[in-house]
C-alpha cells in the first residue's frame, strides 16, 4: 500500500496516461539484470494491473532459446527474485503469454531484421500504435552499436515531436569519463531525439529518494531553514557492507568514484540541495538538478589532497566472520591500486548554500550497509545556559534514511526530569515500513512503469551526465597519476580510513556512525 505522500509524488511527477499497448524489448535477455530485476519488476507490475492492456515482452540475446524455454527460465527468475514471489499462478500464466524470445547478435543485421518482423507484426494488430521500449541490459560497449542498429532498421526512428513513442533505456555506466560520455551522447543524438532517451539510475526509482522532494517541498516547516543561515553542513553516505564479490573484474576498471559518486551520490546531492522546480514535470525537475550540479565547485587538481580521501579495504573481521581484503578478492590484481572507498568535500556556489560544505562518502566492506542524507544544523548560542555550564548542547540533525531502514529522524535537545539543569538528545523517528507496510514497489518497477508511460522525470538527461563527469574526472585523473602507497588503509568491517576522519576533523566536524 503506497503512502499518501508517495501517491502524491507519483501523480505530481508528470505521470502520463497508461498507453493502450506497448512492446518491451530487452537486449541482453540472458543476463543477470534481466532475471534478477527486469522480468520480476514487470511481473509485479502485471500483478498490480499497472501494465498496458496489450503487451509483449521480447527477450533478445545471442543464445539459442525458444519462446517456451525463455518463459520457463523467467518463471524461475520470478520465483527466486520477485519481492512477491510467484504470488498468483493465473497472473503468471497471463504474463508468461506475453513473453517472447528472438535470437540475434548485437551488431548483426539478421537479428534486428527478425526483431523488426516480430514487432511490425505486433503493431499491425493494434488499433493504436503501441509504444516501443528498448531496454539495453548489455555491456556498456554495446550501447552505441545497438542504438545505431535500432535506428538503421527503423525499429526506433527519430521522433522530434516530443511524443517519443520509441524509447530507449540505457543502463549505467553512461561512459567511463567525460570524453566517452560526450561521444556516447553524440552517437545517441545522431539517431534519436533526447526525449526518446531514458538514462537509468536505479537510485532515482527508490521510494525514499523520491520522497526527498516531497519532504522538502510539501512541508512548509523545513524549507525556510534549508539554507546557509541554519545549516552547518550536509553528510551523504552510501556505505556497503559487502565486498566486490564476483564483480572484481568490473570493479578493477571502475572503482568507487565511477561506480557510486558520478551517479548515485551526485543525484542525492542534487535532490537535497536543488531549488524548488516550477512544477513536477520532467523538464522542470531536471532543469533544477542541472542548475544545481553546475553550481557545485569543482575540486581542482591541486586541491584533491585536501578535499578528497581514497581508500582500499584490507582483511578484517565482523564478529566471528573473517573478511578478505580487496586484493584477495576474485578477479583483483594482487597489488591493485583500485579505490574502494572515497570521501569528497564539495561546495555549492549559489545564494542558498554559499559556504556550506557537503561531505560525500561511499565504500565497500564498511561496518554497516546504509545510505542516508544527514542535514546538521548550526549549534544554538549558549548565552541562556552560561550559568549552568552547558557547553555540550548537540546540534539538531535531520536524517533521511534511504536504505535499508527507510525513514526520517530529527534529533533535538530536551531536559530530563530532575532538579539539575541538564540537557539530553532525543529523536523523533518516522519509519516507512511501520507506517505503510513493506509492499512498496522496487526501483525498477517504478522506472519501467514511468518509461512505458513516457514520463522521463526520474531519468537522467544528457547535460546532467556530462556535468557529473566534469566533477569526478579530475579527481580520478589525479589519483591515477599518483599511485597510493598506503593501500590497504582500512580494515574490512570498519568505517573507512583514518584520513577520512582527519578530513572532517580539520573542519572541526566528524562523520556520523549510523
Amino acid at each position: 500500500m503506497a503512502s499518501d505522500g508517495q501517491e502524491y509524488l507519483h501523480q505530481s511527477l508528470g505521470q502520463l496516461k497508461k498507453p493502450h499497448g506497448c512492446i518491451v524489448t530487452i537486449f541482453g535477455a540472458s543476463g543477470d539484470l534481466t532475471k534478477r530485476k527486469l522480468i520480476p519488476a514487470l511481473y509485479n507490475l502485471a500483478l498490480e494491473k499497472k501494465l498496458p492492456e496489450r503487451l509483449a515482452v521480447v527477450g533478445y540475446a545471442r543464445s539459442e532459446m525458444s519462446h517456451e524455454a525463455f518463459r520457463d527460465k523467467m518463471r524461475e527468475a520470478v520465483q527466486e527474485f520477485s519481492r512477491t514471489g510467484l504470488k498468483d499462478q493465473a497472473v503468471w500464466e497471463q504474463f508468461a503469454a506475453t513473453l517472447y524470445y528472438v535470437r540475434g547478435g548485437y551488431d548483426e543485421a539478421d537479428g534486428y531484421q527478425s526483431l523488426k518482423e516480430f514487432i511490425d507484426g505486433f503493431d499491425r494488430n493494434s488499433r493504436v500504435p503501441p509504444a516501443r521500449v528498448f531496454y539495453l541490459a548489455t555491456p556498456p560497449d554495446l550501447y552505441g552499436p545497438v542504438v545505431e542498429r535500432l535506428s538503421a532498421t527503423g525499429l526506433a526512428p527519430r521522433e522530434a515531436d516530443g511524443e517519443g513513442r520509441a524509447r530507449v533505456i540505457i543502463e549505467k555506466p553512461f561512459g567511463t569519463d567525460l570524453q566517452t560520455a560526450r561521444e556516447l551522447n553524440r552517437r545517441v543524438h545522431d539517431v534519436l531525439d533526447e526525449s526518446q532517451v531514458y538514462r537509468i539510475d536505479h537510485y532515482l526509482g527508490k521510494e525514499t529518494v523520491q520522497n526527498i522532494m516531497v519532504f522538502r517541498f510539501a512541508n512548509a516547516v523545513f524549507e525556510p531553514i534549508w539554507n546557509r543561515r541554519y545549516v552547518d553542513h550536509v553528510q551523504i553516505t552510501a556505505a556497503e557492507s559487502v565486498g566486490v564479490e564476483t564483480r572484481g573484474g568490473y570493479y578493477e576498471e571502475a572503482g568507487v568514484v565511477r561506480d557510486m559518486f558520478q551517479n548515485h551520490l551526485l543525484q542525492l546531492l542534487c535532490l537535497t540541495a536543488m531549488e524548488p522546480p516550477v512544477g513536477f514535470n520532467p523538464d522542470a525537475v531536471r532543469d533544477e538538478k542541472g542548475k544545481l550540479l553546475k553550481s557545485v565547485r569543482a575540486i581542482a587538481p591541486e586541491e584533491v589532497a585536501s578535499s578528497a580521501v581514497r581508500g582500499q579495504y584490507g582483511p578484517g573481521q565482523i564478529g566471528d566472520q573473517k573478511l578478505p581484503g580487496y586484493r584477495q578478492e576474485s578477479g583483483v590484481h594482487k597489488t591493485s591500486p583500485t579505490v574502494s572507498y572515497a570521501a569528497l568535500k564539495f561546495y555549492v556556489d549559489n545564494w542558498r548554500w554559499e559556504g556550506v560544505p557537503f561531505y560525500l562518502r561511499s565504500g565497500k566492506r564498511m561496518a554497516k550497509r546504509v545510505t542516508e542524507v544527514a542535514i546538521q544544523f548550526k549549534r544554538p548560542p549558549l548565552l541562556l545556559f552560561k550559568s549552568h555550564a552547558l557547553d555540550n548542547v548537540n546540534p539538531n540533525v535531520l536524517v533521511m534514511r534511504i536504505q535499508p531502514d527507510e525513514g526520517v529522524s530529527l534529533t533535538f535537545e530536551v531536559k530530563p526530569p530532575g532538579s539539575e539543569m541538564v540537557v539530553s538528545p532525543l529523536s523523533l523517528d518516522f519509519n516507512y515500513e511501520e507506517a505503510f507496510g513493506s509492499g512498496s514497489p522496487e526501483a525498477y518497477e517504478t522506472l519501467l512503469e514511468d518509461c512505458i508511460e513516457g514520463d522521463s522525470t526520474l531519468f537522467t538527461r544528457h547535460d546532467w551526465v556530462e556535468a557529473a563527469w566534469a566533477l569526478t574526472d579530475p579527481i580520478i585523473q589525479v589519483w591515477n597519476l599518483s599511485k597510493p602507497k598506503s593501500f590497504p588503509n582500512y580494515a574490512a568491517g570498519s568505517w573507512g580510513p583514518a584520513e577520512a576522519d582527519e578530513l572532517m576533523q580539520r573542519d572541526g566536524r566528524r562523520w556520523r556512525k549510523p
